[in-house]
């Protein structure tokens, strides 16, 4: 009885972990040494086939509670299926003007998303996202990672 209940125990678990929602595109780029150099330029690439849909789109940077700014800024180059290219700069705030941290706090690791809602996508074909760091320094320390991550949207525009 008892091997039965932990195996159907066991299925249920299996079951209910692989019903959660998978993102259509999902990738972490871990920075050495936690520092993220200017030539460091972490890059994302996926295909889209269906033009109809919207995504939406988070940037997720990871950074220790020893972070010593209040953001980072960052460039983010779009390079679409037909070789078009766009650079556009976006600011991620880390904490409050009150020191409070902005994003998710885990023990000493804080987790900042930067989210773009209901976006289209106008071409098929791969599409390629480069991240660049925009400050005047040549690193920026106690940086973790940078995650980029693509689902489907709901229809919430932000």
């Amino acid at each position: 009885m008892l091997i039965r209940n932990s195996i159907l125990i066991g299925v249920l678990s299996a079951m209910l972990i692989s019903c959660g929602e998978q993102p259509f595109y999902e990738k972490t780029y871990a920075f050495d040494g936690r520092e993220w150099k200017q030539d460091v330029k972490p890059t994302y690439a996926f295909e889209v086939k269906d033009i109809t849909k919207e995504y939406d789109f988070t940037l997720s940077l990871r950074t220790s509670t020893d972070y010593q700014y209040n953001n980072v800024w960052i460039f983010m180059k779009t390079i679409t299926p037909d070789g078009t290219i766009a650079r556009e700069p976006f600011e991620i705030k880390i904490t409050a003007p009150d020191g409070s941290w902005i994003g998710e706090k885990s023990g000493s690791v804080v987790t900042t998303p930067l989210t773009f809602r209901s976006r289209k996508l106008p071409k098929k074909g791969k599409y390629t996202f480069v991240i660049e760091q925009g400050i005047t320094q040549s690193k920026v320390t106690n940086v973790h990672d940078l995650t980029f991550r693509v689902d489907e949207s709901k229809g919430e525009k932000q």
